[in-house]
């Protein structure tokens, strides 16, 4: 193969990845308004998006974490590895080693394999990361700390990432605690169309990597 052709394949593929993502935060975390910041980041081109081949390391993913949040317009990094095909805990377990070596960002895991769980607000947040692809997501701590506003309890950055993967509870009173509460009643009324949405766009995923040719496991 040319090179040429090398890179025309892995812009049809690298499209199809970012063509499911779209799906995911437009029709799920948009359309559900699971996330009030989504959408303008989104429009913003605030969202940065890298791509990791094959079956990257954590160390893969600190790196393209890092070159993400050094753009300036960078609000939301996310990494995608879409062949990596981790279990839900050696995704967390990448998760665990990429923290210290980005300390400046919360940093969440999302996994298309990810149960629904309505007993709790906090535990049903890893089903609405139910990504196509498995991915690390990126969030500055100085945006959080913004957005979460200055008089709230001071959580270190591995409380930080615990809370964005949905398994630590948020300070009392805290902004993200009640967009949970909301997300919590939303789900709860909608979950039959919000799992149809899912399998459609896990579906799509299955068609569209076997004709582009993404070894997706």
């Amino acid at each position: 193969m040319t090179r040429v052709a090398y890179d025309r394949c892995v812009d049809v593929r690298s499209a199809e990845v970012r063509r499911l993502l779209e799906r995911y935060l437009v029709e799920i975390v948009e359309a559900y308004n699971l996330c009030p910041w989504a959408r303008g980041a989104r429009l913003g081109q605030e969202v940065g998006v890298e791509i990791l081949w094959g079956t990257p390391n954590a160390e893969a993913f600190a790196a393209a974490g890092t070159r993400l949040l050094q753009a300036p317009r960078t609000r939301v990094a996310m990494v995608i590895a879409p062949e990596l095909g981790p279990t839900i805990s050696e995704l967390r377990e990448i998760r665990q080693v990429v923290i210290p070596l980005i300390p400046s960002a919360g940093i969440a895991d999302f996994h298309p394999a990810s149960p629904i769980d309505l007993a709790s607000p906090p535990r049903l947040v890893p089903y609405l990361r139910c990504s196509p692809d498995p991915m690390l997501q990126l969030v500055p701590l100085s945006i959080l700390d913004s957005v979460r506003g200055s008089d709230r309890a001071v959580v270190d950055v591995f409380e930080q990432a615990e809370i964005l993967s949905g398994r630590a509870t948020l300070p009392r009173g805290d902004i993200a605690d009640d967009i949970a509460a909301a997300n919590h009643t939303r789900v709860a009324v909608n979950t039959a169309a919000i799992a149809a949405r899912f399998a459609d766009i896990a579906a799509d995923r299955k068609a569209s990597y076997e004709r582009v040719g993404i070894t997706a496991r």
